[in-house]
């Protein structure tokens, strides 16, 4: 019979696009659903791939009250479960209003113009969190990204942000707070000013895609059939400043936690353990597992194929394998990968840098 952490739960929130498009991060959504393949894949966490035991929120999903909801939608789910585990993910931009020492977060609905009131303040966001009863609690915070907003000479091109504000990934006082008591555990992806970056390929956040990897084993030791707080931390301590230092930039991630907290957060390698090759042996095997989308695209980045039924509109960036779409119409699809393409019917057909045509629609 096949095991599951039958008392994971999970909020994942990618606020992804915002009314001030300015603010927008698609990447954000991309983070998100990554994150919810690898906690409900059976073979991996194991968590129940239900309503009851995950929820999603972005882009227009992800306001001010529906994130609160979200959180209420949490405590109600884990109220009658003693033994309950739960994740709080956000990622998304966040900020620090120094005069008033107040931290925010930018939800989809955020205003410029009324941001005091559209922005989702820490301390409304702190409160809903502390009537969270979960025996165990992990809050992730990837905010500030860099990327996703560089102009097309490359340049990071910063959003207008109301006079008196800056961004910053530590919440000044709400991670304190929220890491008080046992079972209660914050991670954030950066400290103070610096960004949290995105991977040269555009799939994922540095962060969350070290996040993925430490939940499938990547600092876990052989035999261990469950992955710890104290695992992510390890892995993402080492593997966050080493992916933004190849890339020049400097990315230090933040943890609080009691030194006892050592608790689990998901099945490992669905509850099999770690084969005496640790890592090194399932490594290949585990990411490809990952398949990212966002809306209507789908980006590519190993050496697996991406299989297009229904794919109108949509745009399939950066692969190393074969695509192939049957009995619909792909338009405007962009390759840069090294082997063949093969589509049924196409119109406005772009590959790579070598070939490009448009084909009709017969």
């Amino acid at each position: 019979m096949t095991q599951t952490f039958a008392h994971g739960y999970a909020l994942l929130i990618g606020v992804g696009q915002c009314v001030e498009s300015n603010f927008s991060l698609p990447v954000t959504v991309s983070d998100m659903r990554a994150l919810r393949q690898i906690l409900v894949n059976s073979d991996l966490c194991a968590y129940p791939d239900n309503d009851q035991h995950l929820r999603l929120l972005h882009d227009q999903e992800a306001t001010q009250q529906g994130i609160l909801e979200g959180l209420t939608w949490l405590r109600t789910q884990v109220k009658s479960d003693p033994q309950a585990t739960a994740i709080v993910y956000y990622s998304g931009h966040g900020w620090l209003e120094p005069d008033s020492d107040r931290y925010y977060l930018i939800p989809h609905d955020f205003d410029a113009y009324d941001w005091r009131d559209t922005a989702l303040s820490a301390d409304a966001f702190n409160e809903a969190l502390r009537q969270i009863s979960a025996k165990r609690l992990l809050v992730i915070l990837d905010c500030c990204h860099a990327a996703g907003m560089a102009s097309a000479k490359g340049e990071i091109v910063e959003p207008r942000r109301p006079k008196g504000v800056i961004p910053t990934a530590d919440p000044k006082g709400l991670i304190e707070a929220l890491s008080q008591g046992e079972g209660r555990v914050v991670f954030t992806s950066c400290r103070g000013k610096q960004s949290s970056w995105v991977r040269d390929d555009k799939t994922l956040s540095i962060y969350t895609h070290h996040l993925i990897e430490a939940l499938q084993g990547a600092s876990s030791q052989s035999g261990a059939t469950e992955v710890t707080v104290f695992d992510l931390a390890n892995h993402l301590g080492k593997a966050v400043p080493e992916s933004a230092a190849a890339m020049g930039h400097e990315q230090n991630p933040r943890f609080e936690m009691a030194d006892t907290e050592r608790f689990a957060i998901a099945l490992l390698q669905g509850g099999k353990g770690l084969p005496k090759g640790g890592w090194g042996e399932v490594k290949a095997q585990s990411q490809s597992q990952v398949q990212i989308t966002i809306d209507n695209s789908v980006t590519q980045t190993g050496d697996r194929a991406v299989a297009a039924q229904n794919a109108q509109g949509a745009t399939i960036n950066t692969g190393d394998g074969n695509i192939f779409g049957n009995d619909n119409v792909v338009q405007n699809v962009n390759q840069q990968g090294k082997y063949s393409i093969s589509i049924g019917n196409a119109q406005n057909l772009k590959i790579g840098d070598t070939y490009n045509t448009d084909q009709d629609d017969d």
